[in-house]
């Protein structure tokens, strides 16, 4: 009809504002195929990349250091032991790195963060394909695995503590118990927004069982998994951070979240503020190198996303 009504406006002249308006309907449609076959062969230039994506956090942390500095420097808060200046920080960072002590720190927790994340996402991606698919499983398990979810991760320190004492396997539980629900959870959202037709067209192919498993529904439900996924590793870092802050021992190293309970125990607000930041620090660092890359590919794979 929409082209129908194109030739008339064209021939005829009657087609008013509802010819344009379909001309431009299709002038869409055209460019989003286009979109879809579109393979980016140049990179994007370094001028491009530094102005969008490096100034403006740039420019957002020295906004926060000025405003920081600007509460110690006009008297809005004179007590070191309550906000420290960023001077003061940055002395601690120098002290912790001639000591040797600053990698050390960072190593401790991310290598934990990491491996124990790994083990997450080998548990929950089966157990998120199990409650998609089979529906017993879901009746059974789908309400449990919600209400893992929204349990704080600190609440299952203390069992752990005493399940497995005080070691790497006890910080391993909390950071699995955090985040296999999300993972689950994410990959059974991602499964459940995938096109009947899709599942359908494969099993005419003869992709069943396993194998439509692996080729079509994964990658239909990649987007919803990859929301998982991210989720699931905040609730890693976060469930880490919360082990390592309760429970402490010399066999255990010193990680970050033990280095901010240090600073508490010290009364050292600059060491506090040093552990907040390089925790922070490495959250951003594991977004901008792993999941947003992801991210970028699954959308530019999917026509959403032609320039980066």
């Amino acid at each position: 009809m929409a082209s129908t009504d194109t030739t008339v406006a064209k021939d005829g002249g009657t087609g008013g504002s509802g010819g344009g308006r379909d001309r431009h309907d299709l002038a869409g449609v055209e460019a989003g195929l286009d979109a879809l076959d579109t393979v980016q062969t140049g990179r994007t230039p370094w001028r491009t990349t530094l102005v969008q994506k490096v100034v403006p956090p740039v420019v957002a942390i020295l906004l926060v250091v000025a405003v920081w500095q600007a509460l110690i420097s006009f008297g809005v808060v004179d007590d070191p032991t309550k906000l420290p200046s960023p001077g003061d920080v940055w002395g601690e960072v120098e002290n912790a790195w001639l000591q040797g002590e600053l990698l050390g720190y960072i190593w401790t927790s991310v290598s934990r963060g990491l491996l124990g994340f790994l083990l997450a996402l080998a548990i929950g991606t089966p157990l998120g394909l199990l409650v998609a698919r089979v529906r017993f499983v879901r009746a059974a398990i789908g309400p449990i695995l919600s209400g893992l979810q929204s349990l704080p991760s600190v609440a299952w320190v203390p069992p752990a503590v005493i399940w497995l004492g005080l070691n790497n396997q006890m910080m391993y539980a909390v950071i699995l118990l955090g985040a296999v629900p999300s993972i689950a959870n994410g990959l059974v959202s991602g499964v459940d927004q995938v096109p009947p037709l899709f599942l359908r067209a494969g099993r005419t192919m003869g992709a069943t069982g396993l194998r439509g498993t692996w080729h079509i529904v994964m990658p239909a439900a990649l987007p919803g998994y990859l929301a998982g996924l991210k989720q699931g590793w905040a609730f890693s870092w976060r469930s880490l951070m919360a082990a390592e802050i309760i429970a402490s021992s010399p066999d255990l190293g010193v990680g970050l979240g033990q280095l901010l309970e240090n600073g508490r125990n010290t009364s050292s607000m600059s060491m506090v503020f040093l552990a907040i930041l390089l925790i922070l620090v490495v959250g951003i660092a594991i977004d901008l190198l792993i999941f947003s890359p992801l991210e970028r590919r699954v959308l530019r794979g999917r026509g959403l996303l032609v320039k980066s």
